[in-house]
């Protein structure tokens, strides 16, 4: 199982990533726009993901993936239960969610450093 404090650590080791609060939610921004964003009890998390595969992912692992709140339909949005994963799948769909958001040369340089 993964904590709040393994999103934190991953997420902000990211280039350009920061955390702010914003209505009693932790979420993590690259810019103005949002990658990630942790539930009020620190048990889900919100990610970036491509809208037209969001269902297949659901459909594939219902137990851990679920849909966003009816009002982020509308945005490349998937939830995940903390408790369902563990860390290295957490990096894998932190940084999936921070590479949809980053310019394409900012993703190149992450990945020559890695």
């Amino acid at each position: 199982m993964v904590t709040a404090d393994d999103v934190r650590e991953i997420a902000l080791s990211l280039p350009r990533a920061y955390e702010a609060l914003v209505r009693d939610r932790v979420k993590f921004r690259v810019g103005r726009i949002v990658f990630l964003s942790l539930s009020p009890d620190e048990t889900e998390l919100g990610f970036g993901y491509p809208r037209e595969e969001r269902e297949a992912l659901i459909a594939s692992e219902p137990d851990k993936f679920h849909r966003p709140a009816a009002q982020d339909m509308r945005y490349n949005w998937v939830r995940v239960w903390l408790s369902a994963i563990d860390r290295d799948e957490l990096r894998d769909l932190i940084v999936g969610s921070w590479r949809m958001t980053v310019p394409k040369k900012v993703w190149e340089e992450y990945l020559a450093s890695q």
